[in-house]
């Protein structure tokens, strides 16, 4: 979310999609680290799978948004000023 955040300057949509990519890339941080966290068992297969589809849900969702925003004829209020 805060790398998301970072974009609401008034930025065009190809910086907007560079902070989406960035924070496709923390989702896989955190795929990652909860695999960690349960092979050192401070969580349980529920709580992993439960982590796996949220990140899943969250990947495909910035993912269609990218997506849609690259096929848009929008361009961001950047370059409407």
């Amino acid at each position: 979310m805060d790398n998301i955040a970072e974009v609401f300057t008034g930025e065009g949509t190809r910086e907007f999609c560079q902070f989406l990519s960035i924070s496709s890339g923390s989702i896989g941080e955190v795929r990652s680290q909860s695999y960690r966290t349960f092979d050192n068992r401070y969580i349980s297969e529920e709580t992993l799978n439960e982590l796996q589809e949220l990140t899943d849900s969250l990947s495909r969702k910035i993912f269609n948004l990218m997506n849609y925003l690259k096929k848009s004829d929008f361009k961001g209020l950047k370059y409407s000023l």
